[in-house]
């Protein structure tokens, strides 16, 4: 096991490299397609290793593969306003192939949509909850059960949905860590609404957006994409293109037992680096110094982490939990860095959200979307650097935070010239928040501290060890910060009911 952690270890950091060196090469400038041939190159070198499958290893490579190439020859580059949906295109396609190939599937997926229209007043009362932000800060797409999320809303449907259990877990699967189009629960509801429609008008026209998206997946997609003012690319070009790309694959994946829910999961997971974590809108963001030094600090913290526990790992969840608890730590310890910790950014951007929501009723589904992974990532690693910090007491010597058994290498933050020469980026005798107002660019935008193409990668190699059980969503409290800190949702979570 010691060589698969290794192996997996290499492949992740391999991952998070390529996106971010070809961030700080291109930072500043035009954005192109092939730029992102470096991820393409690394992705390719995965292998199956010991007992996992290989068919779910190439449900990942094939997927980047079909992405890259389908958008290369389709365009040079995508413009911001439409990279944070090119991995929304992938678990449409994938789960028109399961209806097509298992027909029983096919009923089950039928039984749902009618489920749905059964279930208005559940639907209704969670569209106006997000409405109007009764949950407070949410994810929309979140990969747990949230309250007001999306998937919390699809899991209470399909609990009473008479279909065989796999089903049930495949369906909430697409419209968890799979993005089954780029629908957030809600959004139809709030602009109907506030066109003037009575809130029984507005809460019809949300269900059959709802069903609409499981009904005609790909076309529902590309009609979200239509009203968005998408301009990039064909989508229904890429999308007809990626089937036949893709269909052999999916095909070995079910002869291989592997459950439809990470069937539907890995190909959507994996490609967003390409065109979107390396787009336009990041080499924007990174051509400031301080942005680009947290992310280069907080990868090589990871990767300083990772590599000295590699020898220790216990399981393959240990990596997963190392990686992501050790980057917490990295941005929690330069938020600290100003003055500032989790908690008091937790009550900023949730105060913030309140008032968001009245200046802004139609706002995006998915807008505090980010802030929502920030907070939790954050808080995360505010407590374990704050036991680090009552277990150093105050005496000489480098903080060691510890994600259970592993400590977290912090050096690479003091390493780090502009990170901790702040002086050289503000007015230089007060120079107290650049740091801080850095990472608030950031809390939009999180993807490559949380960090995705890591988390993407693993996730992979974790579900070909377990191909048969479903990894999406994680049926675990997801320990919101907002919740933790500030509100009381916890009492509207559901996340032990997961199907």
């Amino acid at each position: 096991m010691a060589e698969l952690y290794e192996k997996m270890v290499k492949e992740a950091m391999m991952a998070q490299k390529a996106d971010v060196e070809t961030i700080k090469k291109n930072r500043g400038k035009e954005f192109k397609i092939r730029d992102t041939k470096a991820y393409l190159d690394v992705v390719q070198e995965m292998k199956a290793a010991g007992d996992q499958s290989e068919a779910v290893i190439n449900l990942h490579k094939n997927s980047v593969k079909a992405h890259y190439e389908i958008l290369d020859s389709l365009t040079d580059t995508i413009r911001p306003e439409d990279d944070p949906f090119v991995e929304h295109y992938q678990t449409p396609v994938v789960l028109e192939i399961l209806r097509d190939e298992d027909s029983e599937f096919e009923k089950s997926l039928q039984a749902f949509i009618d489920a749905i229209e059964k279930s208005e007043a559940l639907i209704g009362k969670e569209a106006i909850r997000r409405y109007g932000g009764f949950y407070g800060p949410t994810c929309v797409v979140d990969f747990a059960l949230m309250p007001g999320s999306t998937s919390n809303v699809v899991n209470r449907i399909l609990s009473k949905t008479d279909i065989p259990e796999m089903h049930k877990q495949a369906i909430l699967s697409a419209k968890s860590w799979g993005m089954n189009t780029s629908y957030g629960i809600g959004e139809v509801f709030a602009n109907e609404l506030e066109r003037g429609a009575t809130a029984a008008e507005a809460a019809r026209k949300e269900i059959e957006m709802v069903k609409y998206i499981y009904e005609e997946p790909v076309e529902a997609q590309a009609k979200l994409m239509d009203d968005h003012g998408h301009e990039s690319f064909d989508v229904r070009e890429y999308m007809s293109r990626y089937r036949k790309e893709m269909e052999a694959t999916v095909r070995a994946a079910m002869d291989d037992g592997v459950h439809y829910g990470n069937i539907l999961t890995v190909p959507a997971y994996c490609v967003g680096d390409i065109s979107h974590h390396i787009a336009q809108s990041t080499y924007n963001m990174c051509k400031d110094d301080v942005v680009m030094a947290i992310i280069e600090a907080t990868t090589e913290v990871m990767d300083s982490t990772l590599n000295s526990a590699v020898s220790s790992f216990k399981s393959e969840y240990d990596v997963l939990s190392l990686a992501t608890g050790s980057s917490a730590c990295a941005v929690e310890y330069i938020l600290e860095l100003d003055g500032f910790n989790a908690i008091g950014v937790v009550d900023l951007l949730t105060k913030r959200f309140h008032n968001y929501v009245q200046l802004y009723p139609t706002r995006g589904a998915a807008a505090e979307l980010h802030n929502s992974d920030f907070m939790d990532m954050i808080y995360r690693g505010w407590t374990h650097i704050d036991k680090a910090r009552r277990m150093l007491n105050g005496k000489e010597g480098p903080l060691e935070p510890m994600v259970g058994d592993y400590k977290v290498d912090l050096s690479p933050i003091h390493e780090n010239e502009v990170i901790m020469n702040p002086q050289r980026y503000t007015y230089p005798a007060c120079a107290i928040t650049v740091r801080f107002s850095a990472l608030m660019r950031l809390a939009d935008y999180p993807c490559l501290l949380t960090s995705e193409p890591v988390t993407a990668t693993l996730m992979t190699n974790i579900i070909a060890l377990h191909k048969e059980s479903a990894a999406s969503p994680a049926r675990t409290c997801k320990n919101c910060a907002a919740a933790a800190l500030i509100d009381f949702r916890h009492n509207h979570c559901q996340w032990r009911e997961a199907v």
